[in-house]
């Protein structure tokens, strides 16, 4: 049975069920969406739009497996919305399938070069639509595995220095369409050498993985939020939508958290446990400025707060923020 023609800019397939895949149509001919909804709604969760502007803030906000996208639309084709896609940090992974006219070679051509994966033909046969999806989930699926694994930090557990650049860079670019504030908390174990001499490698690496997992439990668990490894006896936490004062209170959580586990530290001139210190800063984001700006502030006040004594946490100060205005 035909599905009934699309009344809003999203469909919800059949129930949506948790963790379906999600597959996004970008096409202004309601009977083509009709056409590919009835092929894959069984399947996949289904959202589309009819114009390559609203299917871009879709693409953005819900994170689609994959985007089956026409390439013949008024005001932004697609082209355009493959170029706008694969331009930004946050959706430049997403496959995308072209949508063409049947034997348009040109068309075929011209999308693969733009960076589409593949690329499917009217009239759509169903079977075909629903091998090459298929097909390209499951190699996403596989990519996203990989990329995991090569974005954690093995002794931590934890976000490694490449899973915070990407992550930063992410960020900043939401930070400068949102206008909201990004903060970043740099934070650095006392006397960690002093520590490693005392107890050698293993004794060390078992403070990091005890440090590592005490600053995890301070952090919100927020989407966007993120705590990376970032080198060493160094850590990195991005906070979205935060700002200079809810950054300094997460930081001095991420303190506590440490100062509590009560990891014996005889070579400390601190404390007789193991403390950190932290540099915690917030900017609002602007296409002017690059998102290592911020690391710069954060590890500023980080050595700040060394400097000032250790096993504290260092906020921009009212000088400071004259001088940023």
């Amino acid at each position: 049975m035909t599905p009934p023609a699309p009344t809003t800019e999203e469909a919800d397939g059949q129930g949506d069920a948790p963790k379906r895949s999600m597959v996004m149509i970008i096409d202004d001919a309601p009977a083509n969406i009709r056409l590919l909804n009835a092929c894959l709604v069984e399947e996949y969760a289904v959202r589309f739009a009819t114009s390559g502007p609203t299917g871009l803030e879709i693409v953005r906000s819900q994170n689609p497996d994959i985007v089956l996208l026409d390439v013949m639309m008024p005001t932004m084709d697609g082209y355009a919305v493959c170029a706008a896609l694969k331009a930004d940090p946050e959706t430049r992974d997403i496959p995308i399938i072209f949508v063409t006219a049947q034997g348009d070679g040109g068309d075929e051509e011209k999308g693969l070069s733009a960076g589409a994966v593949d690329y499917v033909t009217k009239p759509f046969i169903p079977a075909i639509v629903k091998a090459r999806v298929r097909i390209h989930i499951e190699l996403k699926r596989l990519r996203d595995q990989l990329r995991r694994q090569s974005v954690t930090d093995e002794l931590t557990g934890l976000a490694n220095r490449r899973a915070f650049d990407e992550a930063l860079t992410r960020e900043w670019s939401r930070g400068v369409r949102s206008g909201l504030p990004l903060s970043l908390v740099m934070i650095d174990i006392d006397f960690f050498k002093g520590f490693n001499d005392a107890h050698g490698h293993l004794g060390g690496d078992a403070c990091l993985r005890q440090v590592a997992q005490a600053l995890q439990a301070a952090v919100p668990r927020r989407i966007g939020d993120l705590i990376a490894r970032y080198g060493g006896e160094e850590f990195a936490v991005l906070l979205v939508d935060t700002d200079g004062e809810g950054a300094r209170k997460v930081a001095e959580r991420l303190r506590s958290n440490v100062s509590a586990l009560a990891i014996p530290h005889g070579r400390s001139s601190v404390a007789d446990v193991v403390t950190v210190s932290l540099g915690a800063a917030a900017l609002v984001p602007n296409s002017g400025k690059p998102p290592t700006s911020l690391v710069a502030v954060a590890d500023a006040l980080l050595y700040r707060a060394k400097g000032a004594g250790r096993n504290r946490v260092m906020v921009p100060s009212p000088d400071d923020a004259r001088k940023e205005r």
